[in-house]
């Protein structure tokens, strides 16, 4: 059985300042996430720095290589007990 060749792919996502700031400065290598969207090891998780105060762009974005994800369900997190049943959660990590 050969290869396949899979076409990694580029997920952009917003992120707030402080979980931002984590990220770029090294200490946050993860993403917990509304399972709402397909990613996979290898691809790119393009994180654009989002202010909710201005509810605009800040123009700062940084790239990470996914490496890893996880998905699962729970009774209770910060969504709704209806969007995580529905849609479940992933966790990211990324390098």
């Amino acid at each position: 059985m050969g290869l396949i060749n899979k076409k990694m792919a580029i997920i952009e996502k917003k992120s707030q300042p402080d979980y931002f700031t984590e990220i770029i400065s090294g200490r946050k290598n993860f993403e917990l996430r509304l399972n709402e969207f397909f990613i996979t090891e290898g691809d790119t998780l393009r994180l654009r720095e989002w202010d909710p105060k201005t509810k605009e762009y800040t123009g700062r974005t940084v790239d990470k290589k996914v490496t890893f994800v996880r998905r699962f369900t729970l009774d209770s997190l910060a969504w709704t007990e209806q969007e995580i049943k529905e849609k479940g959660l992933q966790i990211i990590s990324i390098e």
